[in-house]
């Protein structure tokens, strides 16, 4: 899998994640670089389900759980208030670097 990087972009992060957004899952790739975050998925047909985040978007980062006590990854807000969830490992890392982005 390759992302196409903007002039001086550097690739800090990079997970296979579960993105759920309403009733849709996707699997991908989430990857953190020192100017976005990006979405991309495994399944070339799902390519329009690949999205980035900049990083002035961001409202708020939260850790959601599955039945209110199994941790179960991130959710990013953004300042219109749409929510990304992403399924991960390590989620306390991930939400660090992406305080430190903004």
């Amino acid at each position: 899998m390759r992302i196409n990087l903007k002039a001086n972009e550097v690739v800090i992060k990079a997970t296979d994640t579960l993105h759920t957004s309403d009733s849709d899952q996707t699997k991908g790739k989430l990857i953190m670089t020192n100017q976005r975050i990006y979405f991309k998925t495994l399944q070339h047909h799902d390519d329009h389900k690949s999205f980035e985040i900049l990083p002035g978007e961001i409202r708020d980062i939260l850790f959601y759980n599955v039945m209110r006590i199994i941790p179960r990854g991130l959710e990013l807000i953004t300042s219109d208030g749409r929510r990304f969830r992403f399924a991960m490992k390590k989620r306390k890392e991930w939400c660090r670097q992406i305080a430190l982005m903004g």
